[in-house]
């Protein structure tokens, strides 16, 4: 089987792309794609193990790609991953920030160096993982740059230190998108909703009962989405078809931001979910609740 993408084949032929937390979840989805249309494919994150796994899935699908082992909170670390890519491929044509993480917890009880060790990853990691990409290649050669957010509209609440450093990200999207054009390089942000991925299952048992419970009831399309789905979404704004596309946040969330709780979503409403990644799963969590699969 190789990935069902709707875009053409081919279309990333020649160029390289970088994915960070490439070695799971959306990253690892987004990683085949890219692949699977002729992009060689770097992705970087702090498990070799992981990466490897990857590494070995795309061979066998006959697609190129590398990767580093590389904490984006280090800033050497990032500084000297990025000189190897240009050195190893002569050239970084996108860049997926996707790398992050969170808890879930009370602002009252997040510590003062949980909330910055969420701000590192999420915030200060992506604004150096698209500095040293600009500065050491795509400032003399233009390129794209798409920056992974959340659902943060209206506030994050039990994640306020995700939406903070989420919400930051997405000011320096636009603001990047504004200074780095003269370059030709775009700058968007895509903004996930509850999507089906392997995160789901790191949820404690009160953050698993919320998920089941809460998230996909408020969801106006009644089912979370796929893998697939964002990384379609990202492939588009990386394509020459979003040429003229930057500084802008696409949402791909089944129009939770939109309910705001005066309305009674209706049952049924579901749209068939794009299953394009042929190597997916159901989380585990979602397989235990029945309702709540894609």
């Amino acid at each position: 089987m190789t990935y069902k993408s709707i875009f053409a084949p081919g279309l990333f032929e020649g160029q390289t792309i970088m994915v960070t937390g490439g070695g799971s979840g959306l990253g690892r989805c987004t990683a085949h794609e890219l692949a699977a249309l002729g992009a060689h494919v770097v992705i970087t994150g702090r498990s070799q193990e992981k990466l490897d796994t990857v590494l070995a899935e795309i061979a066998e699908d006959d697609g190129s790609a590398s990767a580093y082992s590389c904490d984006i909170r280090d800033e050497d670390a990032v500084r000297a991953t990025v000189a190897a890519v240009v050195q190893e491929r002569g050239r970084i044509d996108g860049l997926v920030n996707n790398a992050g993480g969170q808890y879930r917890a009370a602002l009252k009880d997040i510590s003062t160096n949980g909330f910055q060790a969420v701000v590192r990853n999420n915030l200060t990691g992506t604004f150096v993982m698209m500095r040293e990409t600009y500065t050491q290649w795509m400032q003399e050669h233009g390129g794209a740059i798409v920056n992974i957010i959340a659902d943060i509209w209206g506030g994050w609440p039990g994640m306020g230190h995700s939406g903070a450093s989420r919400g930051g990200t997405w000011t320096l999207t636009e603001t990047a998108a504004c200074e780095w054009a003269e370059s030709g390089v775009r700058v968007n942000a895509l903004a996930p909703g509850g999507i089906a991925s392997s995160g789901f299952d790191t949820y404690d048992e009160a953050g698993t009962r919320w998920i089941q419970e809460k998230a996909m009831p408020v969801i106006p399309l009644k089912r979370f989405g796929t893998e697939a789905e964002i990384s379609a979404g990202i492939v588009y704004l990386l394509s020459p078809a979003a040429a003229y596309v930057t500084g802008t946040c696409l949402r791909v969330d089944g129009g939770t931001p939109n309910w705001r709780g005066g309305w009674e979503i209706p049952p049924g409403g579901k749209t068939e979910p794009f299953l394009g990644f042929h190597r997916g799963s159901i989380p585990r969590i979602l397989q235990e609740d029945p309702t709540a699969r894609t």
